[in-house]
């Protein structure tokens, strides 16, 4: 029988000579960009739900309306920080802050705050993920 040497690839030969291979292996730089392309996908997730929670009306949101936005950029928030390896440690240590500061803000309002008051309180928070994650995206060329 012979062998069929294929470089990152496992060959099997067959009874008549036939290699069956298969390449389960994936390149470093294939690697590297499928977790850029994942963290793109997460920050874009992140700045889209941002963006959402920005939007709200303060006039006529709800604070079950803010509380779902705040948790659905959490939500994003803990997709990012799965692959955020591919950020420079500044770029990570902003995006964590601005995430981070957005649900402490939130977890901080007393209980009878209105939407309103919730969203004008925020603010300064989900405009600083905003930036952190402008920031990244940019950087990563999203």
């Amino acid at each position: 029988m012979k062998r069929f040497p294929v470089i990152g690839a496992l060959c099997v030969t067959a009874a008549f000579g036939l290699a069956a291979c298969s390449d389960n292996s994936s390149s470093p730089a294939e690697e590297a960009s499928q977790a850029s392309a994942d963290l793109c996908t997460d920050l874009n997730a992140l700045k889209a739900d941002n963006a959402k929670l920005k939007a709200l009306n303060p006039a006529v949101a709800t604070k079950d309306q803010v509380q779902s936005a705040v948790d659905a950029v959490q939500k994003d928030w803990e997709n990012v920080k799965s692959n955020m390896q591919k950020l420079k440690q500044s770029e990570q240590d902003a995006v964590k802050s601005a995430a981070e500061g957005l649900k402490k803000g939130y977890q901080d309002l007393p209980g009878d705050t209105t939407g309103k008051d919730a969203l004008t309180q925020l603010q300064p928070q989900i405009q600083s993920l905003d930036q952190a994650a402008a920031a990244a995206t940019t950087r990563l060329k999203c």
